[in-house]
């Protein structure tokens, strides 16, 4: 018995509970530095007397640091272990973030949100892919999706921080905030073991064994001692290339993957930077727009947890065409209302979705490839659905620019319905479900 087949026999551990819940503090900083980025563009815009497409480009720039971060992260984690790039993440998107608050200039805040981005790309399909190689597989989707639910509570600190501070204290607080990251990285760096997946990989496995020896204690469960004498895995390529992610059985699942980040991209940060901002344009004062963003958001946690409930109820695909398709209703109602009412409504209804529809993506992505190759290929779809990011903002902006505040507000949110529900489509007709595989059945390149 290999150690992969240890740890899928295994319930959800103290080990485990520990790994989600440290790397899940990580991911509520990243959600932080991305709500606060909303927060503050309709004050900085004020402040610094900016069109609506500068406004966008601040965006979208974060988003090309976090394709690059995404894809090079990925292809690193593979080579130098899960553990360390999250490190190194954390400690570069933290700093560069604080350092934001100090920003002058608008070109110099384009450069200091694109070092950040860097980071913060870079650390989210790591993360994603070390909490499913320790998860059992009949927990594993569920995992993956409660450390996505952190994004939720991330996002809601930076509404309160937006709502209680930048009115008094201005935009560059919420920057300074999001400096804690880096400090908190020294603590992983003790805390969080390496993937014993990513170690039996590699060859070294008595590493990989007394971790997973730890959690089966934890368990109860009988001791297997001498892992290292069992048959061993059977060894294959040490790297990936990106043309390997598109050979032979892995073509299909890159391609759904590719599409499925690039399209909730663009449709989930074409409104969740622009909500506060967009709100104002229909005639809200920006302490009113930031409340009514900050219980909006409140609905991403029952957004979160049904997914999570779900996800290995019904399989990833269906959470995943359900979540979606949600979404996609969701931005059509809130696109057409008018009254404080229907824009709470909808709104909420549009983040419960929205929400559960990345929980879906976060845990779908990881079990698409093999061990060898998981960070990568997760990295890549990241970086590929960054397009989408990088995208998202600046068309908003363009169209809202374009079209004015009434109209546009529709055009804008006519245009994400469509693409919630393309995604969708993709997803139902070329997606293939995962509930219950191990990872172990994925084959090998």
């Amino acid at each position: 018995m290999n150690i992969s087949q240890r740890l899928d026999r295994l319930p959800p551990t103290r080990t485990l509970w520990t790994v989600l819940f440290l790397t899940g503090i990580g991911w509520l900083f990243d959600a932080m530095d991305q709500g606060m980025v909303a927060g503050v563009m309709a004050t900085i815009g004020k402040e610094w007397h900016l069109v609506p497409t500068q406004l966008g480009l601040l965006g979208s720039i974060g988003g090309l640091g976090m394709a690059i971060g995404a894809a090079v992260a990925g292809m690193a984690a593979d080579k130098w272990g899960r553990k360390n790039i999250i490190l190194f993440t954390l400690v570069m998107y933290g700093v560069f973030s604080g350092i934001s608050g100090l920003a002058t200039s608008f070109g110099m805040l384009l450069v200091l949100r694109f070092l950040t981005g860097l980071g913060l790309g870079g650390e989210l399909p790591v993360a994603s892919t070390l909490v499913s190689e320790f998860s059992p597989v009949k927990s594993r989707g569920r995992m993956v999706v409660l450390l996505e639910s952190f994004w939720a509570w991330g996002w809601i600190i930076a509404s309160l921080i937006a709502v209680l501070l930048i009115p008094l204290y201005g935009w560059r607080v919420a920057f300074f905030v999001g400096a804690v990251p880096a400090l908190y990285s020294a603590y992983l760096r003790k805390a969080v073991p390496e993937s014993p997946r990513f170690l039996e990989q590699k060859g070294r496995i008595k590493e990989a064994d007394d971790i997973v020896a730890k959690m089966e204690r934890e368990a109860g469960l009988a001791l297997l001692k001498d892992a290292e004498k069992d048959s061993p895995q059977e060894k294959n390529k040490n790297r990936v290339s990106l043309l390997d992610l598109w050979s032979g059985a892995y073509r299909r699942r890159t391609m759904v993957l590719w599409i499925l980040w690039l399209g909730i991209n663009f449709g989930y940060y074409g409104f969740v930077l622009w909500i506060p901002s967009l709100m104002i344009g229909k005639g809200f004062v920006l302490i009113k727009s930031l409340e009514f963003t900050l219980i909006m958001s409140l609905a991403q946690l029952p957004g979160y947890y049904s997914a999570a409930y779900l996800i290995e109820k019904i399989g990833r695909k269906a959470v995943l065409v359900i979540y979606l398709a949600g979404t996609a209703v969701a931005a059509y109602l809130f696109g057409q209302s008018s009254s404080p009412t229907e824009i709470l409504i909808f709104g909420s209804l549009l983040y419960f979705f929205s929400l559960g529809a990345w929980g879906g993506v976060y845990a779908y992505t990881p079990e698409m490839y093999p061990t060898v190759a998981r960070a990568s290929g997760s990295g890549w779809a990241a970086a590929v659905g960054r397009i989408g990011m990088i995208a998202a903002p600046y068309v908003v902006g363009l169209i809202y620019q374009t079209y004015g505040k009434v109209v546009g507000y529709t055009y804008v949110f006519g245009m994400l319905t469509a693409v919630f529900a393309l995604v969708a489509l993709v997803v139902l007709v070329f997606g293939i479900e995962t509930k219950g595989k191990s990872l172990d059945e994925i084959n090998e390149f």
